[in-house]
């Protein structure tokens, strides 16, 4: 099991969530690839801390459908469907809208000149062709209005599924386009006019339309 010796460990972090954050990095990037079976101990090692706080990281990503445990027998990482896609960004969409929907009476003008700043990054990243500094800024821009939905369960659920929308574009599921660059403006302009309606149905065509990006590829691929 190849595990990196020279990754950055972030501080002040607590063993088990450490080694959660830093396993599902592993699995996300494709450092641990799909089947590969996992040693606690080797892990534990790697990352410098005990057993303990890697098995209870595994059993996280167990929950969060990233690794599966096999009892008696051992755990390994989970397989990665590419199509899984159109199961991921419904649930996600929904949720980005909702969240946009409850952001959009409490967010303030400061915020929102932030997200524009972080859009403009992105904006820069694709046309660069820079994809995983635009898929960095497009996360960004996202967890912000989630956080300003201040509401801690749907944070939760946006944050399981993310993991995987993450997984996919290492995977190379995901496409970033630059519509993302206009819908994410729009949003922001629905924001300044209070219009949560507008707000929430922009935010879930913006998920939501990566499954069609998805599909047109494949057809242009032949596939």
């Amino acid at each position: 099991m190849p595990i990196p010796t020279n990754y950055s460990s972030p501080t002040r972090v607590s063993a088990k969530k450490r080694a959660f954050a830093q396993i599902q990095e592993w699995i996300i990037d494709g450092t641990l690839k799909p089947k590969e079976k996992l040693n606690d101990a080797e892990l534990a090692q790697a990352l410098g801390v005990s057993r303990t706080p890697i098995r209870e990281a595994l059993q996280l990503l167990n929950v969060q459908g990233l690794v599966e445990m096999f009892p008696g027998v051992g755990t390994q990482v989970t397989s990665v469907k590419k199509e899984d896609i159109t199961k991921i960004l419904p649930p996600l969409g929904a949720l980005q809208a909702l969240a946009a929907e409850l952001a959009t009476p409490i967010i303030s003008q400061h915020t929102i000149d932030a997200l524009r700043e972080i859009n403009a990054t992105f904006a820069q990243a694709i046309k660069k062709g820079d994809f995983y500094s635009a898929l960095k800024q497009d996360e960004q821009f996202h967890n912000i209005i989630v956080e300003n939905a201040q509401n801690p369960y749907l944070a939760s659920s946006v944050s399981n599924l993310q993991a995987h929308v993450l997984r996919l574009y290492f995977y190379q599921s995901i496409i970033l386009t630059d519509t993302s660059i206009e819908e994410h403006e729009s949003i922001l302009k629905a924001f300044e006019n209070r219009d949560k309606e507008t707000a929430a149905k922009i935010a879930r065509t913006n998920w939501l339309r990566a499954i069609d990006e998805y599909y047109a590829g494949q057809d242009d691929s032949g596939e």
